[in-house]
């Protein structure tokens, strides 16, 4: 079961989506660190090691539209309670197949364990790498189910040059992986439109709980 989403992951990724009739799978959490609710169309994925039993009546007590009840906030408030857990907002979820060839940008890893940047990324994923350009950071790590996440960080001086767009690109050339994922805020539409531009697509929303 630590494995299923995992599985659900890397189906989505391939564009292959569980079934759009309504429901909702709960799964175990795949470790410690990593919980919360994934939304696709009309089929959502709850990963908890709370009793499945309890999510659903939860579920069916939620108001408002069932569809969209595991990220109604109603219900939400009801897991982050019982889990005992935090979460900051709801993402959308996207991905972008890996990329041949070099980036275009000139990088400088940090290896500095003990940087900002370094250490806030280790608290959130595994195997974190992290590199700096002119007015601009690209981190590259290993987060919900071992997926290779991208994030991007632009300096205000440095926008309206599509630098972000050239970072998000350049970690579709540095991962290891066959596809790297990306969240972005909705309202940060710009962000969006930046990850977008570098060809990640969008599978779903997401909701993560936070430890401490």
């Amino acid at each position: 079961m630590t494995e299923a989403l995992a599985g659900i992951l890397a189906a989505a990724a391939q564009g292959r989506f569980p079934p759009p009739d309504g429901s909702t799978t709960v799964v175990r959490q795949p470790n410690a660190r990593d919980a919360g609710v994934l939304a696709f169309t009309a089929h959502s994925v709850v990963f908890t090691d709370e009793d499945p039993r309890w999510v659903r009546a939860a579920l069916a007590g939620t108001p408002g539209d069932a569809l969209a009840a595991t990220m109604n906030p109603h219900f939400l408030c009801a897991l982050t309670a019982r889990t005992g857990r935090h979460m900051n907002t709801i993402d959308l979820l996207t991905v972008a197949p890996a990329l041949p060839g070099t980036p275009e940008l000139e990088l400088r890893e940090i290896r500095d364990p003990g940087h900002p940047r370094v250490a806030r990324a280790m608290g959130f994923r595994d195997e974190v790498r992290v590199w700096r350009t002119e007015g601009g950071v690209l981190i590259l790590g290993r987060g919900v189910a071992g997926r290779w996440e991208a994030a991007i960080e632009v300096a205000e001086e440095a926008r309206g040059q599509r630098l972000g767009e050239r970072l998000a690109r350049a970690a579709r050339q540095l991962v290891p992986g066959p596809v790297v994922w990306a969240q972005q805020s909705p309202g940060n539409a710009r962000s969006v439109r930046t990850f977008q531009a570098a060809g990640y697509r969008p599978v779903g929303s997401e909701a993560l709980l936070i430890k401490g």
